[in-house]
């Protein structure tokens, strides 16, 4: 039964609803609003903004059958392994799309409300969930081919007839602009006859019709179904792409800012404790649009972060790094980014976009192959050819021999990771950083796809094993990695919401400077493979007129003013000031 409505909340509602239809259809769409509102409920009493994140949050990415054993199911098995290793480190868990699917690794959703019974069922997520919070992905701009809602499509059934954005091939799409190299229409024969339909991504994931608001209130029910059954963050997949109109790029419309801050809106009334994540692989400044004017997403991926700890690792300078992240600009209030490293995706290169010159960039694509890795490239107007996407583990990217794992790889790779956790935001680390993945060689030749390099399959006991062994990378890895993140939790200074300063001490280190009330850490990290002395000096005035400060990852002190901060390959240090 509903208690209170938010008539603020609903009146914005009813101007977005405005904007994407009209006013014709506006006074229909509210009542159906306020009837999903009382299908799920209202939000919570006394709900605070700060109840969404806190120091304490961090995010692991995986799927839901990352480890198996052949006798129970996946998600039995990862709730086991999360149980023994996870708790007290991670929060959340992400499990990508884990719905029943054709194609994409799960991206080609035949049925959005079930459990792809390979990997178990919804007890099963609610088990993982009584643990740790969840993710799941709204997979909203495409559905399988092979989905009852294209079945119907082509069957002519309503309402589903209704769904999928038919174009005349002759059409003017020149201006549209192409995550991939596919082609942009599918011919379809349907009872109605021969057609083309969108097909953003690939003919087997078919482009929905957000213009038709039948198709949004159908995701606005698997929003709250989602919600209703534990998720804390709903990631919405691929939603710059949302909305297509014919004779513009048909990324980043309004409409589809709209549809956000629409979903915003309702989970302001029903669900205020959970958190809308917009996964949009652009430039930062597009990127970050999503924030609006913090009435849109309260989370974005920090896209550019990957690359260039990538770059900056691997070329011993931190330059371009400290430019990057002195020039971010304060976000809205009740928003934060999502720092990660590595996802099941490459690591998308269009985010370097005015960054990083394109002669470093090349480079960069270079280094990546010659370390068994893939690199996509985009046509560009002028003819030429650049790198989209670096397919590899990021675990072997900061590698030094695609052969053997060295101590020093290991402290590189450490030191992209630490970073990532000590910078405004909420760290998230995909399952093959934490557990030092090599490149899937036989996967890629299995599946022909260089993004399988990235997805491993684990078999329980053999990744046991590993653990097991105490100077095996997996174990030094994640034992590190698991210490890192726990220290991290017990300080306030890594709350997303805490002030940063960028600190600029030349290009060999990268240094940050959090604040939460009178309790401060400065972080440097070493970027080069050689042992470093600095002494504090004005550049850190903090450091400086402190008596006395302690490095939270080794215990170690440091008196008295002047202090030498020694640092050996790719340290990193947390100065408790």
């Amino acid at each position: 039964m509903i208690k209170h409505i938010d008539f603020h909340a609903l009146e914005r509602i009813r101007k977005r609803i405005n904007r994407l239809y009209g006013p014709s259809e506006s006074q229909y769409l509210l009542e159906r609003t306020v009837a999903l509102i009382g299908r799920y409920g209202v939000g919570l009493e006394g709900f605070n903004h700060a109840d969404r994140w806190d120091e304490t949050t961090s995010v692991l990415i995986t799927y839901g059958d990352m480890v198996q054993n052949g006798n129970e199911t996946p998600l039995q098995v990862f709730k086991r392994f999360a149980d023994q290793y996870l708790s007290g480190a991670i929060s959340t868990i992400h499990f990508l799309p884990f719905f029943p699917y054709s194609s994409d690794d799960g991206f080609s959703v035949i049925d959005y409300r079930v459990v792809d019974p390979k990997l178990g069922d919804w007890k099963d997520i609610a088990e993982v969930g009584r643990g740790f919070r969840l993710m799941f992905d709204l997979v909203l701009n495409h559905a399988s081919r092979k989905s009852r809602w294209f079945g119907d499509y082509v069957a002519n059934i309503a309402p589903y007839r209704d769904y999928f954005i038919e174009v005349d091939p002759e059409s003017d799409l020149s201006a549209v602009t192409r995550p991939r190299a596919l082609p942009l229409l599918t011919p379809v024969h349907t009872l109605h006859g021969d057609t083309h339909v969108w097909t953003n991504f690939s003919d087997d994931q078919i482009d929905l019709d957000f213009s038709n608001p039948d198709v949004l209130f159908e995701f606005l029910d698997i929003l709250l179904f989602y919600i209703a059954n534990g998720a804390t963050i709903i990631r919405l997949d691929a939603i710059a792409y949302l909305w297509k109109q014919i004779s513009t790029n048909c990324i980043h419309l309004e409409q589809a800012h709209e549809v956000v801050k629409l979903m915003r809106d309702l989970l302001d009334m029903v669900a205020p404790e959970v958190v809308l994540l917009t996964e949009t692989n652009v430039p930062h400044e597009e990127n970050i649009s999503y924030f609006g004017k913090g009435d849109e997403a309260h989370m974005v991926y920090q896209f550019s972060l990957p690359p260039l700890l990538l770059h900056g690792l691997i070329n011993g300078d931190a330059s371009h790094l400290t430019r990057w992240a002195a020039s971010l600009n304060e976000v809205p209030d009740h928003c934060t980014y999502l720092n990660f490293t590595a996802s099941h995706d490459g690591i998308g290169v269009r985010p370097l976009q005015g960054i990083i010159p394109d002669d470093e960039l090349n480079k960069l694509a270079e280094r990546i192959k010659e370390l068994g890795g893939h690199v996509s490239t985009k046509t560009n107007s002028d003819g030429s050819e650049s790198p989209y996407e670096m397919n590899i583990t990021y675990f072997d990217a900061l590698g030094d021999d695609p052969g053997q794992v060295t101590d020093l790889h290991i402290e590189r790779f450490l030191c992209s990771q630490t970073v990532a956790m000590e910078l405004r935001g909420v760290p998230a680390v995909y399952f093959h950083s934490l557990t030092a993945t090599r490149n899937n060689y036989a996967g890629v030749e299995e599946t022909g796809r260089a993004r399988t390099i990235n997805r491993f399959k684990w078999q329980e006991d053999e990744l046991q094993d590993l653990l097991a062994k105490p100077r095996s990378p997996t174990a030094r890895v994640m034992k590190d990695y698991l210490h890192r993140l726990q220290l991290r939790s017990q300080y306030k200074v890594f709350h997303p919401d805490a002030s940063q300063t960028i600190i600029d001490l030349g290009p060999e280190l990268f240094a940050v400077e959090r604040v939460w009330k009178k309790e401060k850490v400065i972080c440097i990290s070493n970027f080069t493979e050689q042992y470093m002395e600095f002494k504090s000096d004005d550049r850190l005035p903090g450091l400086n007129e402190s008596g006395a400060c302690s490095d939270i990852l080794t215990g170690r002190r440091y008196m008295g003013e002047g202090k030498v901060i020694a640092l050996n390959p790719y340290q990193t240090v947390w100065l408790l000031c």
